[in-house]
């Protein structure tokens, strides 16, 4: 008896075999208006990426996000949770120079600096990494998109590595997982969400701290040496100092970092979407960041000062 011959599976299906056919089943049907759309059996489902590269399926917008925009999952509260602790301790261990700075502080001063140093940098600094996250959290699901935040392990142990050896921080700790069919515009949105997010708390953290540093009167103190215990005294005052200098130098290193068009980052997903916003928004970050740390034109510091004069 001579085999079935495969081509048959086009016209139907095989009443001898149990598993589906090996030829995806496909109608066309032509519209009034002329056009050709082609229907696949609803028994074989086709990848939606493959289908829609073959010319098979037409893109589909996103189901809109039910829920609420700031809503969190409990999953997502414990991967930010878990992140914002390990960039807290590798904060701490930049801020004393890794483990080799024993050396220069002596090993009490050197855990008393770090213990200090954490909650300091995560007030300052720690917003300009969660709400970098969030805002990209936020114009996903306002564009239909699941996201969520999710930490990266090896991102997090190696910036901990980085920081307790050799005393700067380079860190991954995560980034917003995001599902959904999106138009190019959309994805550039949701990339410039987060470097928006940094200069919007660059701008705020200006006059915030400066009101807040003018009224505590924290410049009333030498603030210039880097120990925040000094002769057994709290210097409270240069706490304050370093972590508005550092809201603001924070804010504008990430959202810099961020617009660089390579890789995951932000910046190739703006410039994908649109050059001219591409190049305005760098071009912002960069000239502030030259003027700042290059040619010395201002500081964070003498910036706020200058502010909290006036009170």
């Amino acid at each position: 008896m001579a085999a079935r011959d495969s081509r048959a599976d086009i016209l139907d299906d095989d009443p001898f075999r149990s598993q589906k056919p090996r030829i995806h089943r496909v109608h066309a049907r032509r519209s009034s208006d002329g056009t050709i759309h082609f229907d696949t059996d609803n028994r074989t489902q086709m990848n939606p990426l493959f289908s829609q590269l073959m010319g098979m399926a037409q893109p589909q917008p996103a189901t809109l996000h039910t829920g609420g925009i700031w809503h969190f999952s409990s999953e997502e509260k414990r991967h930010l949770g878990l992140a914002m602790a390990a960039f807290t301790l590798a904060l701490g261990f930049m801020s004393v120079g890794g483990i080799w700075g024993t050396d220069r502080l002596g090993t009490t001063t050197w855990f008393v600096q770090l213990f200090l140093s954490m909650p300091v940098l995560l007030l300052a600094i720690g917003p300009a990494f969660l709400f970098h996250e969030i805002g990209h959290k936020i114009v996903a699901k306002k564009n239909g998109c699941w996201a969520e935040f999710r930490a990266d392990p090896k991102g997090l142990r190696f910036g901990i590595f980085l920081s307790f050896f050799l005393g700067f921080l380079f860190m991954a700790p995560g980034a917003v997982m995001v599902a959904g069919l999106v138009t190019r515009r959309q994805n550039g949105h949701i990339a410039l969400a987060g470097p928006a997010v940094n200069f919007g708390l660059f701008l705020i953290g200006i006059p915030l701290w400066g009101v807040i540093l003018g009224l505590t009167g924290a410049f009333d103190v030498d603030t210039t040496g880097q120990l925040y215990v000094v002769g057994g005294q709290l210097i409270w005052q240069k706490m304050l100092v370093d972590a508005g200098a550092y809201w603001i130098g924070a804010n504008l290193a990430l959202g810099l970092f961020n617009m660089i068009p390579w890789g995951p980052l932000d910046g190739l997903k703006v410039k994908d979407w649109s050059e001219n916003a591409f190049y305005a928004t760098i071009s912002v970050f960069t000239v502030l960041a030259l003027t700042c740390v290059p040619l010395g034109l201002w500081s964070p510091s003498a910036l706020l000062e200058s502010i909290a004069s006036l009170f």
